[in-house]
């Protein structure tokens, strides 16, 4: 009794309650989740090595919750490596302390400490995910966040499926991916692809030592279920279909899309996607496969990963029927579905798309070579934006800015590029450096934010999935070639963009995003492509605080992590 009325007592603000052990949920609720970093041996593909973990698990547990309510995750880290988890999609209104990029927001996690984050999930709904955000320790280190509609609502704005099934999609390398990294950069040169992609951790029977490693769904004849789909992968954009089947997409990064039926989705590595899927076919087994989508000159992984929808009362026997993907380089399939991505938009589920701009910004995406003494040929390949290949700090950018540490950053970042040319004429081999810094872009808080992020063929196009943290984002229009500011936003859907955390910029091509900066703190913007990540794609914005406390950056917790 006495443990239940200190529960009750600690939780007031959250829960309602009553004498005894019970209590009633209040339209809040509290969620504590254990992370224990561990090394852990796996197998897959006939070989054996140990990998880093969330409690043993791989993928990791997901975590769940509704609208409204506070999770509690408590981190220590067990294995050898610094770490550090981000919440990716999840909004962290002033709370940039919970969003987990290493050196951004936070020092990472040492080996034999702990960090708790604290987290409100508010105004969202849907499916996220997370991971680890330091290294490439995402190639292991992740899972799914399903976040449902408050209690008591009408729940989704779509048929109630019978059931649901959490579909992750991924990357396994046989080597040890930390090493392959350094083997890479030692090199000068990308690290070896990934030997497989993965379902919910496994390869599927189109690999060897599969019988314990492929995932199976079991459905219901007439049933309808929803899926919810997260690229996971580190570098490749991915397809994904089921045989015999339709999708109905039905939300995109926790936020509702009007419904739209295909055979195939395109995902780019840190979406998320909703599908409804009616098991309306003639009872057997059908494969569920994932395999890449690259229409540039650049070597990938392109095997594909299968898992198994399974009707019931089908023996194992049964051969699974064969998916039909869309070819590897499928251009016209590409832009063609994303056209198709639309918000909701309807007065429950608002597109509040800013009308008007205040501050327009223009980014290219390139690659380049720069001098690299510690590299066996002398030089090494890098990734800039507007020319400047992001140098991360020592300590965490929001601590400089919120403590106003000198010398950690500056907010110099240009809005445009230094020098116009053809971006996505014939390819530019010569003057390939790039400038060094760690600089970032202040932004006025409230301030409506325009940005073209434009893909040129500096080596090669190629593209490029961007994640912004902190916001969520309308992607108001997109092309091939190169933006023109005289036609083109003439064509932006205002209406109904679709709404997301993470644009894919196409091959040779722009996506222009606007957003409402009314986050305040300091919020990573990378390509997550980790090799282009980890090549220096990346940058961030500083969003200034608004008059009073309520509208400024909280303090920091007293666990955070020390540098």
């Amino acid at each position: 009794m006495t443990r239940s009325n200190n529960f009750c007592r600690a939780s007031l603000l959250l829960f309602s309650c009553v004498v005894g052990f019970f209590f009633i949920p209040a339209k809040a609720a509290l969620k504590n989740y254990q992370f224990d970093i561990q090394v852990k041996n796996v197998s897959r593909l006939c070989h054996s090595k140990p990998i880093v973990t969330v409690n043993g698990m791989f993928p990791g547990p997901t975590i769940y919750a509704r609208e409204g309510d506070t999770l509690l995750v408590n981190v220590t880290n067990h294995a050898q490596y610094n770490m550090s988890i981000h919440w990716h999609g999840l909004k962290q209104y002033r709370n940039g302390w919970a969003d987990g990029p290493a050196y951004i927001t936070q020092c990472p996690i040492k080996t034999g400490n702990r960090y708790t984050y604290n987290m409100t999930i508010t105004g969202q709904r849907g499916t996220l995910w997370w991971h680890a955000h330091i290294f490439w320790l995402r190639a292991t280190v992740y899972g799914a966040i399903v976040i449902l509609p408050k209690q008591g609502t009408a729940g989704f704005p779509f048929p109630q499926p019978y059931s649901e099934t959490n579909l992750i999609l991924g990357e396994w390398w046989n080597n040890d991916v930390e090493e392959v990294v350094k083997q890479g950069n030692k090199l000068g040169l990308p690290p070896n692809m990934s030997d497989a992609h993965t379902i919910n951790g496994k390869p599927g029977p189109l690999f060897p030592c599969s019988e314990k490693h492929t995932f199976a769904m079991e459905v219901e004849q007439g049933k309808t279920y929803l899926l919810r789909i997260i690229n996971a992968a580190l570098n490749d954009e991915l397809f994904f279909t089921i045989a015999g089947h339709n999708l109905t997409v039905v939300e995109i990064d926790a936020v509702y899309t009007k419904p739209f039926t295909t055979q195939a989705i395109l995902i780019a590595p840190g979406q998320t996607t909703n599908v409804l899927v009616q098991a309306n076919q003639v009872p057997s087994r059908y494969f569920m496969a994932a395999r890449p989508f690259m229409d540039a000159p650049v070597s990938i992984d392109n095997k594909t990963a299968t898992a198994i929808l399974q009707y019931k009362g089908i023996p194992n026997s049964v051969l699974p029927v064969l998916s039909q993907l869309p070819a590897l380089n499928d251009t016209a399939f590409a832009l063609s579905y994303g056209a198709k991505l639309k918000s909701l938009n309807t007065a429950k589920y608002p597109a509040n798309v800013p009308l008007k701009v205040d501050r327009q910004l223009f980014y290219t995406i390139g690659l380049g070579i720069n001098q690299c003494s510690t590299c066996l040929n002398g030089t090494q390949l890098t990734a800039s934006l507007n020319n400047i290949t992001f140098v991360m700090p020592k300590i965490g950018l929001l601590q400089a800015h919120y403590f106003n540490t000198k010398g950690v950053f500056t907010t110099d970042f240009p809005d445009r590029p230094p020098t116009p040319f053809n971006y996505t004429g014939a390819p530019l081999t010569a003057n390939l450096g790039t400038k060094l810094g760690t600089k970032l872009s202040k932004i006025a808080f409230n301030s409506t934010v325009e940005l073209v992020l434009q893909d040129t063929n500096l080596l090669t196009v190629e593209s490029h999935p961007f994640h912004l943290h902190g916001y969520n984002f309308f992607v108001v229009g997109t092309g091939v070639g190169n933006f023109d500011p005289k036609k083109d936003p003439a064509k932006f859907n205002l209406v109904d963009p679709p709404e997301r955390n993470t644009v894919g910029v196409p091959t040779g091509g722009w996506a222009a995003i606007r957003f409402r900066a009314d986050n305040p703190g300091v919020w990573f913007m990378h390509c997550h492509l980790e090799l282009h990540t980890s090549w220096g794609l990346k940058t961030a914005f500083v969003v200034e605080n608004g008059k009073g406390a309520d509208k400024s950056v909280l303090p920091p917790p007293a666990d955070l992590p020390p540098c």
